[in-house]
């Protein structure tokens, strides 16, 4: 337990360290209503971190405390549909409250990890989430599953923002129902 304590802190001192003062700051939607924003999305695809490789069945859900904060749970199968349930419980800190649509994500204090929404369907059907770095990012949607139009056409705006999309992989997402997401055993 505290092995893995040790490697979430280092990593998440890596990701709020990483910046790029190089390139112009990465664009973000103009308005996030965060209520609508509420609710589960699933992870279609990501460039991951240590945590989210052999993902599979990745689900990022999303509820507004009473304070603003967003209670944050992400769940996935470790390494296959059968494997270990992982469950990680942040907080979302919104940063801008002008757009919405910049936040910090906190896994442990006090580090707030850079996090942006930079795509976001007028329905609130899809989501991207990016970082100023661009070193990671999350395609995800309301449904485990995007058409792959969808799935291109956000692809390429990615490289337009200047991510490498070469990184990006889809997570594996199957289903016993539709919109079910994965409980605890």
């Amino acid at each position: 337990m505290m092995k893995t304590f040790i490697s979430i802190l280092i990593s998440l001192l890596a990701l709020a360290g990483c910046q790029s003062v190089s390139r112009p700051p990465i664009s973000t939607v103009a308005n996030v209503s965060l209520e609508r924003f509420m609710g589960d999305w699933y992870v279609i695809a990501n460039i991951p971190t240590f945590i989210e490789k052999g993902a599979h069945n990745a689900v990022e859900s999303y509820r507004l405390a009473d304070d603003g904060t967003i209670e944050t749970t992400f769940t996935f199968r470790q390494d296959g549909f059968d494997g270990d349930l992982k469950r990680y419980t942040p907080t979302g800190y919104v940063l801008d409250a002008q757009s919405n649509a910049v936040w910090g994500m906190q896994f442990i204090w006090p580090i707030k990890a850079d996090y942006r929404i930079v795509y976001l369907a007028p329905d609130y059907s899809q989501t991207v989430i990016g970082r100023q770095a661009r070193d990671y990012v999350w395609i995800m949607a309301r449904t485990p599953q995007i058409p792959e139009s969808d799935y291109r056409r956000i692809l390429d705006f990615l490289a337009r923002e200047g991510y490498d999309v070469s990184r990006i992989e889809k997570v594996p997402q199957r289903w016993p129902a539709p919109g079910r997401a994965p409980k605890e055993s």
